[in-house]
C-alpha cells in the first residue's frame, strides 16, 4: 500500500492535445510532502478548466501536507524522549 494519497479529483483531467496524459496529486501519510506527476510524458496541456482543478488539488495537498506536518516535531528541535 503506497503512503501517497492520490486527490480523487483530477481522475478525469487529461491533456487537452488528446494524448491521454493524466496528471496525479498526492500528499505522503507519514511526511506531508506533495507529490506532482505528469503520468506518460514530460509535459501535459491542460484545458482552463482543467488547470483551475489541478490548481485546486496543489492548495488542498498544501493544506493536508501542513496538518500533518503541523502534527510532529521539528527535526531540529528536540523531543520529550530525547532528553
Amino acid at each position: 500500500m503506497s503512503a501517497f494519497a492520490s486527490d480523487p479529483g483530477l481522475d478525469d483531467v487529461r491533456d487537452a492535445a488528446g494524448h491521454g496524459t493524466e496528471v496525479d496529486v498526492a500528499v505522503h501519510l507519514h511526511d506531508g510532502t506533495v507529490r506532482l506527476s505528469i503520468l506518460w510524458t514530460q509535459e501535459i496541456l491542460l484545458s482552463a478548466d482543467d488547470a483551475d482543478q489541478v490548481a485546486q488539488a496543489l492548495q488542498r495537498a498544501a493544506e493536508q501536507a501542513r496538518r500533518i506536518t503541523a502534527t510532529r516535531p521539528l527535526a531540529s528541535q528536540p523531543t520529550p524522549e530525547s532528553n
